[in-house]
């Protein structure tokens, strides 16, 4: 684990990070660490999988839609991608 040293911390702020951990029944850096994961570590990352589902709901669509859009998708295969 990474050990990170914060310096010129208004002493508000600190006051108030105090006050935080103590609402929460941390310590202040318990408190901080909850606060940068939060900030900055998403809770549920967006999965393909579930983004199609959620639009096909969303969308209303029927398996006699999926089947039409498989029936006239294009089948021909990629070209393979070239690096200059």
């Amino acid at each position: 684990m990474a050990v990170l040293t914060v310096r010129n911390v208004p002493d508000e702020v600190h006051r108030a990070l105090r006050v935080r951990a103590a609402e929460h029944g941390r310590s202040a850096e318990a408190e901080v660490r909850e606060i940068l994961s939060a900030a900055l570590v998403p809770s549920g990352r967006l999965r393909l999988g579930d983004a199609l589902a959620s639009l096909g709901r969303d969308l209303a669509l029927t398996d006699e839609d999926v089947a039409t859009l498989d029936a006239v998708r294009d089948r021909t295969p990629a070209e393979p991608l070239t690096l200059p």
